[in-house]
């Protein structure tokens, strides 16, 4: 699920040199990784995972969607669990590394762009939110 939202939903934003890397860092083995490390939050649908979102201290990390199910509020959904999880952990800013292709779902949650980053050719955009100015 991961691996295909990340090909279908960046391919307009990426080159697929860049697209690749990064699917290497999504390899079972990998992930396992992270969920040792994170706390993790999956959305299914008749059992099916349809959607992941972690929270790495106050990092929004590996928030993906199924491109067949993009659209009907599964990621707001998650990062609505994420938020209230930072909440309770009293984290007062989200921060979150957004690909150019989710920087306007972000900013439609309240996120700023901060500034840029990159690793190697790949642009992603760090954005920020704070928590403390919605109850």
């Amino acid at each position: 699920m991961i691996l295909r939202a990340l090909r279908e939903t960046n391919a307009k934003d990426y080159a697929s040199e860049i697209i690749e890397r990064v699917e290497r860092s999504f390899r079972p083995d990998a992930v396992l990784q992270l969920i040792g490390k994170r706390t993790v939050f999956v959305a299914a649908i008749d059992g099916r995972v349809v959607g992941t979102a972690s929270l790495d201290g106050n990092v929004v990390r590996t928030v993906f969607v199924s491109p067949d199910v993009q659209g009907q509020g599964i990621g707001k959904r998650l990062m609505a669990t994420v938020e209230r999880t930072a909440r309770e952990r009293n984290i007062s800013t989200l921060a979150v590394p957004s690909s150019i292709s989710a920087e306007t779902f972000y900013a439609q949650l309240g996120f700023k762009a901060v500034r840029d980053s990159y690793h190697g050719d790949e642009r992603t955009i760090i954005m920020e939110r704070s928590l403390q100015d919605r109850p």
